[in-house]
């Protein structure tokens, strides 16, 4: 027990390296919405209301090292469970092996030391395939731990749903089973009740995405389908987005977050609070009209979307020190001690020095990505073959998470390095697990619980 604990400790801390060479956990703009959450008790708009309290659970307003180091030990827990499903046994020096070569070759350790949801995208596929694929190799707290991870990730980012269900799905072609389908879908279920309750207590709305109608519309202005929408309807529909005919931006960040764009430009009909929020019933009915008038166009803007963000999978654009100053520095001198903002404004990420000093650690990614995924599919076309059915279910879990996370990002919210680098690192990590096979498993003459362990 302690050679475990001292193990995964100590891939807690290779793959919290770069928040040790920042000199402090890397932060986004939206860190700073997270833990305004708490700290000021603003419900945010278009966030759950579940990473910030999370934070706040482990920071408890003396440092952000605290839910970084979480963050780490949680990564390093669910690659020894990994190890563990597919080797039979997970040893402290291989695991120690693993999470170096991880570390030092791939995006993991950046996710890991960012807070922000992102690392529970790859937390959500490792779940997923323990629970659908090994729980003959669990304990119960294990599976437990588990189902806690994947109902937490659902429920903190509205991305990661729809790549729980693509899981799911796997889980299910592959297992054919309900009692290994029902172990992956229980947490999924239960993270979408955390969504309905939360929401409802925070925006009075029983609703998964009470305002996500917003983002869908700013993606499809940008493709351009709802624009053509938005002239051929106004000025008789009397939209708030009438105003802005012929000249919407074509750039979904720019529609989104532009303080005089359309989104938070003042309304003709001073509806409060104004808004996104305010917004939000009219997206709902332009995209649905939308989607009847141009269901083809809709679907070829989302499947060239898709494509992008597969190619999409750098870390830089989570290393600048853009809005970081505001938004976080000012969470931190409101609810931390002073000492606590002086080590976040010495770190290099908020000096602007980050990009420059992290370029040389983040060469090795693009070839590790590469032989990741010819890696990944070469596993799975050999334990098909085998007919190894968890090393095969391990390729296909992360082969369908990437692909249902390019979908939902890309073509909901927009290409972005960081929606893909946040969850590509798999690929090299399914292909160093699921390439050698001591011996094939047959789901249907699995080792018990006792003996696997």
């Amino acid at each position: 027990m302690i050679r475990r604990l001292l193990a995964l400790l100590g891939g807690a801390a290779l793959l919290l390296w770069p928040a040790a060479l920042n000199g402090y956990p890397l932060l986004f703009s939206d860190t700073g919405a997270f833990l305004a959450q708490t700290l000021m008790a603003w419900p945010i708009w278009d966030k759950p209301y579940v990473y910030g309290p999370v934070l706040h659970a482990f920071h408890w307003r003396l440092t952000l090292w605290l839910p970084a180091l979480a963050q780490g030990m949680l990564l390093s827990w669910l690659l020894w469970l990994a190890q563990r499903a597919l080797r039979g046994e997970a040893e402290p020096g291989r695991h120690l092996l693993l999470c170096a070569g991880l570390a030092a070759l791939t995006a993991a350790p950046w996710f890991a030391a960012l807070l922000m949801p992102d690392l529970l995208a790859p937390a959500l596929v490792l779940a997923l395939f323990l629970l659908g694929f090994a729980e003959e190799r669990l304990s119960r707290w294990e599976r437990l731990g588990l189902g806690a991870v994947a109902a937490l990730s659902v429920s903190a980012h509205l991305s990661h749903l729809p790549v729980a269900v693509a899981l799911v799905a796997v889980v299910l072609a592959l297992r054919r089973a309900w009692r290994p389908a029902l172990a992956a879908a229980v947490p999924v279920l239960a993270g979408v009740a955390v969504l309905l309750a939360t929401n409802l207590a925070v925006h009075g709305r029983l609703a998964i995405s009470p305002y996500g109608a917003v983002f869908a519309l700013a993606r499809l202005v940008a493709d351009g389908p709802a624009a053509r929408t938005i002239e051929a309807r106004c000025p008789e529909a009397g939209w708030h987005l009438c105003r802005w005919t012929g000249r919407l931006p074509t750039d979904s960040d720019a529609f989104l977050w532009d303080g005089d764009g359309p989104v938070w430009a003042p309304r003709a009909d001073d509806a409060r609070p104004g808004g996104p929020i305010s917004l939000a019933p009219e997206a709902r009915a332009i995209v649905a009209e939308t989607l009847r008038r141009e269901p083809l166009a809709v679907l070829r803007a989302a499947a060239a979307n898709t494509l992008r963000q597969l190619a999409m999978a750098r870390v830089g654009d989570t290393l600048v020190p853009d809005h970081l100053a505001v938004q976080v520095g000012g969470q931190l001198a409101r609810g931390f001690p002073e000492a606590e903002r002086r080590r976040f404004a010495a770190s290099l990420q908020a000096r602007g020095a980050l990009p420059q000093t992290a370029a040389l650690f983040l060469a090795p990614h693009g070839p590790a990505l590469l032989l990741g995924a010819l890696g990944t599919l070469l596993a799975a076309w050999r334990a098909a073959r085998a007919g190894d059915g968890r090393r095969l279910g391990l390729a296909l879990c992360v082969l369908a998470g990437l692909l249902a996370n390019a979908a939902v990002t890309g073509a909901l919210s927009g290409p972005h390095d960081r929606y893909g680098a946040r969850i590509a690192w798999l690929l090299p990590l399914a292909a160093l697990l699921a390439w050698t096979p001591r011996r094939a498993v047959s789901f249907r003459a699995a080792p018990s619980p006792r003996a696997a362990r």
